[in-house]
């Protein structure tokens, strides 16, 4: 987690020199690297070095993907290429828990073959990458206009006015250029700064990266066996799945906003169940499972979707990517935070599975509390940006 923040803030420099292209298969040959290294390092230490060269690889990715895909995006197929990102990260998530449980019964070094297994996506992902298209933005930076032009052409099937677009771009990189001389953290820009901070604060205090990274152990902790705890684990990643797909296909029509605040208050009922419920004993067995099950669907049809539509609406089009970017940068620091506390709670109250159970039931009441208090910080801060242009957007969040 601590190499994914540092990846996010020096993927940024290079990638505007060296092109998406390039980097992006840097971050694989990384992404190869972390991989193997995990699945034979020896000790504890070269473990976690190598699991660091993942983190970069992944803040790095997580930055520049997302960027690469709108760039090269026709104007009428952005929102649902944009949204495709999200898309890809729950399928990866699914796949690489299907791996896990596929692997389970492999012996007493399934875990090195588990993490091992991930060098095949990412030789896949640096092999795929001789095949795309340089940005077309990135090309005009670089002052290769006729190339860009050509590219740009490609990209759209001439579905555009190539010249006009061209000239769209070179505005943009003006804008881009100005816009590093202002100060974010002053008027009129200083208020939608922070709710860009707490939107990415608030996503990740719902406890969605604990679910994920520790679902086995969750599971464990609750009295399932590992057999039942990886099964499980692949149970939440299709919910994950099915209820993104949900979330794409109506955020147009019921709402940013709305679809939110539901989420958002779904999410606060099943954490304070599943925290009471190991806390008391008055919920057990596959009740819990169920909990966990409405908790990721909560999630994946309203924040897990809407955070990132948000945070590419909601900047005025002059700070758009350098508020993006600090929002961004506020989610995977609370995550990385959390990721480190979870297991430091739960062990605090002992070693013993009913101690356990304990500090778990309080990390999930305290997630609770959180997301209760988040629900009513993005109703009061949050405006509706379904059916608006980004320049209605930008006068109502600088009113």
């Amino acid at each position: 987690m601590v190499g994914c923040i540092l990846g996010t803030i020096l993927i940024g420099k290079p990638g505007d020199i060296f092109g998406a292209q390039r980097l992006l298969q840097l971050l694989a040959s990384l992404f190869l690297t972390s991989s193997v290294g995990c699945g034979l390092a020896p000790t504890i230490n070269v473990f976690i070095f190598f699991r660091f060269i993942g983190g970069l690889a992944i803040g790095g990715a997580s930055v520049l993907c997302p960027v690469y895909i709108s760039e090269i995006s026709p104007p009428k197929h952005r929102g649902v290429l944009a949204s495709t990102f999200q898309l890809a990260i729950v399928l990866g998530i699914l796949m690489s828990l299907i791996s896990n449980y596929l692997l389970l019964n492999i012996g007493d070094q399934n875990w090195r073959w588990m993490l091992f297994s991930g060098s095949i996506p990412a030789v896949a992902f640096f092999l795929m990458l001789f095949f795309i298209r340089k940005s077309p933005r990135w090309l005009v930076k670089k002052g290769r206009i006729e190339e860009a032009k050509k590219n740009l052409e490609d990209l759209s099937s001439h579905e555009i006015d190539t010249e006009q677009t061209l000239l769209d771009i070179q505005e943009s990189i003006k804008l881009e250029d100005l816009s590093k001389r202002i100060n974010l953290f002053k008027k009129p820009y200083r208020k939608i700064i922070y709710i860009g901070i707490f939107v990415g604060i608030f996503s990740q205090l719902t406890g969605i990266g604990v679910v994920f990274y520790y679902s086995a152990q969750i599971f464990r902790i609750a009295g399932f066996s590992s057999d039942n705890s990886m099964l499980q684990s692949v149970i939440l990643g299709v919910t994950n799945l099915i209820f993104t797909l949900i979330a794409m296909s109506v955020i147009d029509r019921i709402g940013r906003k709305k679809l939110l605040l539901v989420g958002q208050v779904g999410m606060v009922i099943v954490l304070g169940l599943f925290g009471y419920g190991l806390l008391t004993g008055n919920i057990t067995g596959y009740w819990l499972v169920v909990l966990l099950v409405a908790y990721i669907a909560f999630f994946a049809s309203s924040m897990g979707v809407v955070i990132w539509v948000l945070l590419s609406e909601m900047f005025p089009n002059i700070i758009r990517a350098r508020g993006a970017s600090i929002g961004s940068f506020a989610n995977w620091g609370v995550s990385a935070s959390l990721n480190f506390l979870f297991p430091v709670a739960v062990g605090f109250f002992g070693t013993t599975q009913s101690a356990q159970q304990m500090g778990m039931s309080y990390a999930f009441i305290f997630l609770s509390i959180v997301s209760l208090i988040g629900f009513f910080y993005l109703k009061k801060h949050i405006i509706e940006t379904r059916g608006k242009t980004l320049e209605q957007i930008e006068k109502e969040v600088l009113c």
